[in-house]
């Protein structure tokens, strides 16, 4: 399969360490996160892998130029203008091996996940995505029912989206980043530009088979700030 690693970010919230570099580039226990994110993918069997890059993107570039890697390693370049996720994906369609489902994973997200099993389950449905989450309290989630994406809301300010009627009976879960599409998806992508790749599941779902596959089991942690960058390297004993 495919895989790509959502680099692009400009990773605000980890100033002053992204000052003079990307997001992706910031160490974790001497490691950079872009780096961990590839060996994984790699340990996967994924022999080729998209990086979308803008923040530094030359930065980026070279450190993937510098090592000798196990699998092909493209990069898509959004230098010009930052696509959000959605547009992202869209952008680097003609970089994929044509017919392989792609496994997304974003670069700021520490795991110890079993993407083995996220693999195999997706490979056992017909899903257009299928989207690892975790049951959550936070103010934005997912809303979920049998497995299937229903909806979004924003449960501080109440502002609702509604993909189908099961929405009234749906659990809320939070998205931890990881993904797995199937090729399939860009027959049905008609937004244009820069737009969230949740956005326009949310949109498929109305229709489509959109998965989410829940694990409480797990470790996950956003790296996007310095106070989680920290816990992390203290905490997660499994790096």
């Amino acid at each position: 399969m495919n895989g790509m690693i959502f680099a692009a970010g400009l990773g605000t919230r980890l100033r002053p360490l992204t000052n003079d570099i990307p997001k992706a580039l910031v160490m974790l226990k001497g490691k950079p996160l872009l780096e961990r994110i590839i060996i994984k993918m790699v340990d996967l069997g994924i022999k080729r892998i998209v990086v979308n890059v803008h923040h530094f993107s030359d930065k980026v570039v070279q450190f993937i130029s510098s090592k000798k890697w196990k699998c092909d390693i493209l990069i898509s370049d959004e230098s010009g203008d930052l696509l959000d996720t959605g547009g992202g994906l869209l952008y680097a369609k003609d970089l994929f091996e044509d017919g392989e489902d792609i496994l997304i994973h974003n670069v700021d997200i520490l795991s110890d996940c079993n993407i083995k099993s996220l693999i195999e389950s997706h490979s056992n449905s017909n899903a257009l995505a299928t989207l690892l989450v975790r049951s959550s309290f936070e103010d934005r989630v997912l809303t979920v029912y049998n497995d299937k994406l229903t909806g979004w809301r924003n449960r501080y300010t109440g502002e609702t989206k509604i993909s189908n009627d099961d929405f009234y009976k749906s659990e809320f879960v939070g998205f931890t980043g990881v993904q797995i599409v199937s090729p399939e998806i860009f027959k049905y992508i008609n937004e244009t530009g820069s737009f969230s790749i949740i956005d326009m599941y949310l949109r498929l779902a109305k229709n489509k088979q959109i998965v989410c596959k829940l694990d409480n089991e797990s470790f996950f942690m956003d790296l996007g700030t310095i106070e989680n960058l920290e816990k992390a390297s203290a905490e997660s004993n499994f790096l």
